[in-house]
C-alpha cells in the first residue's frame, strides 16, 4: 500500500494551492460583502462566477470524478488518492473552493449518479450542464415527518400513471435548492411499499419548475443559512408529474443507488474537514502567538500547547487513514472499503469538532462570533455527523462488521493487504 502522493498530486495541489492563496483566500472578504450587500439573493455572487472562470482557465474543474468519467471541458479526472489532497485543500476555504471548482456538494454526488447510472437522453439534458457548471441540482431523500436514519423509512410515493409518474411528499435539507440556478431536482420516494425492505426505493428526476413542486423555505444548520452555496430547502411534492422516462437507473434500485452515491460523498466531506481542520490550527498559531495572558504569549501556556499537540496528532492520523481509505476505493472496490468509508465518516468529523472547539475556546468570544470563520466552521463539520449517515448508523454497521470477523487478529496481520473485512453483508449504511 503506497500512500505516497505521485508526480500527478503534486503537480495538481501546487496548481490548487497558488489558486488558493493567490485567488481564493483574498475573495473571501470579497464573498462577505456581496452577502452582506444582498441578503435576499440566494444565486451565487459575482466573485463565485469570477472565480469559477479561473477555475475552468486553470484546468481546475470537476477534479472530483475519477478517470474515464465525461469530466466536461477543462477538466482532468482523479483517482481517490490523487483528489485526497485536494479536496482537504478546498476545505480550507469551504465557503469558495469547492463550488468555484464544481466540486461542492450535492452536484458532485448528483453528477455521479448521472455519470454511471442516467440513459444517454438524461444525461445530455441534466448532466452536461452540471459538468459545465451552468445548472445546480438538488438530492432530495431527508424527510421531515420520518426518521431518515433509516432510508426505508422514505414516505414521498412516486406512482405510475400511465406514461407518467406522479410524487407526493414532503423534503427538507435538500442543500442547494433555494438557488435560481437549481435546475434539477433527484428525488427519492417509494414506488412499491410491497416490495423487500431495500427494493421498495425509486429515484426520479424532477425539473425545479414542475407543477407542484413548492420550495417553502430556506433551513438554517445551528443559524447559518449557507446562502453563499444555495441553501437547505424545504420543499413539496403535490402530484408531481413527470414522464416515465424521467426514472433514474430502475423501479426499486433507489436504494442502492444511494448508497452508490452516498460512498464517494462521505469520503469527499472527511478530505474537506481535515482542511477545515489545518485552517483552525492555522488561527490557533496565529492567536496564541500575538495574544498576551498573565503575563505572557497563550502560545507558552501548557494547556494550550497540549491542545496543538493534541489536535496535530488527531490531523495526521486522521489523514492517513481517509487516505487508505481513498486507496481501498481505488484498487478493490468502493464495497470492499466500506468499513473504512464507515470509520471516516465516524472518526473525522468528530475530531475534527473538537479541533475546532479548542480553536474556538483559544479565541474566546471572539471564537463564537462572526469575526472569525472558526464558529462556521464548526457549524458545517457538526452537520456532518448527521448527513450521509448518523453517527449511530455507521457504528453500527462496523460494529456489525468487526463482530462477524472469523479470523483471530494473528492470522490477519500477514500477508493480507488489508485489515478489514471485504464482503460485509447487511445494510451499509
Amino acid at each position: 500500500m503506497d500512500l505516497a502522493p505521485d508526480a500527478t498530486t503534486r503537480e495538481i495541489t501546487g496548481r490548487v494551492r497558488d489558486f488558493l492563496t493567490g485567488d481564493v483566500l483574498p475573495a473571501e472578504p470579497v464573498l462577505a460583502a456581496q452577502l452582506a450587500a444582498t441578503p435576499d439573493d440566494w444565486s451565487f455572487r459575482p466573485v463565485v462566477r469570477d472565480l469559477q472562470a479561473a477555475a475552468r482557465e486553470r484546468g481546475l474543474w470537476n477534479l472530483f470524478l475519477p478517470p474515464g468519467s465525461p469530466a466536461g471541458p477543462g477538466s482532468g479526472g482523479l483517482t481517490n488518492l490523487q483528489y485526497a489532497p485536494v479536496a482537504e485543500l478546498t476545505g480550507y476555504s469551504p465557503k469558495l473552493a469547492p463550488v468555484v471548482m464544481n466540486c461542492a456538494a450535492p452536484d458532485t454526488g448528483n453528477m455521479e449518479l448521472l455519470a454511471h447510472f442516467a440513459t444517454p437522453a438524461q444525461r445530455e439534458r441534466w448532466l452536461d450542464p452540471l459538468l459545465d457548471g451552468a445548472q445546480r441540482s438538488a438530492f432530495c431523500m431527508t424527510e421531515p415527518a420520518v426518521a431518515s436514519s433509516d432510508a426505508t423509512n422514505i414516505a414521498t410515493r412516486i406512482v405510475r400513471d400511465g406514461d407518467e409518474y406522479v410524487i407526493t411528499g414532503r423534503k427538507w435539507f435538500a442543500t442547494g435548492a433555494m438557488n435560481p440556478d437549481c435546475g434539477l431536482l433527484v428525488v427519492m420516494g417509494k414506488t412499491d411499499p410491497d416490495a423487500p425492505r431495500h427494493q421498495q426505493q425509486s429515484m426520479v428526476l424532477v425539473p425545479r419548475d414542475t407543477p407542484g413542486v413548492t420550495v417553502l423555505r430556506g433551513l438554517t444548520v445551528l443559524g447559518y443559512d449557507d446562502r453563499d452555496h444555495g441553501g437547505h430547502a424545504e420543499i413539496v411534492f403535490d402530484d408531481v408529474r413527470v414522464p416515465a422516462s424521467a426514472l433514474l437507473g430502475g423501479e426499486g434500485d433507489g436504494f442502492a443507488m444511494a448508497q452508490a452515491r452516498l460512498g464517494p460523498g462521505r469520503i469527499h466531506h472527511c478530505m474537506r474537514a481535515l482542511g477545515m481542520a489545518e485552517r483552525a490550527l492555522d488561527l490557533v498559531r496565529e492567536r496564541t502567538a500575538e495574544r498576551v495572558a498573565f503575563g505572557g504569549p497563550l502560545a507558552d501556556q501548557g494547556v494550550v500547547r497540549e491542545w496543538a499537540a493534541t489536535s496535530r496528532i488527531e490531523i495526521e492520523s486522521l489523514r492517513l487513514l481517509v487516505l487508505k481509505t481513498a486507496w481501498l476505493m481505488d484498487t478493490a472496490g468502493n464495497k470492499a472499503a466500506m468499513t473504512e468509508i464507515q470509520a471516516i465518516k465516524i472518526a473525522v468529523p468528530r475530531a475534527v469538532g473538537q479541533i475546532l472547539d479548542r480553536a474556538v475556546q483559544v479565541f474566546g468570544a471572539a471564537g463564537v462570533s462572526g469575526d472569525h470563520p472558526l464558529a462556521e466552521l464548526l457549524a458545517g463539520v457538526r452537520t456532518l455527523r448527521l448527513a450521509d449517515g448518523p453517527d449511530e448508523v455507521h457504528l453500527a454497521g462496523l460494529g456489525r462488521a468487526e463482530l462477524r470477523r472469523r479470523a483471530p487478529y494473528l492470522a490477519r496481520v500477514a500477508p493480507p493487504t488489508r485489515s478489514t473485512p471485504s464482503n460485509v453483508e447487511g445494510d451499509p449504511t
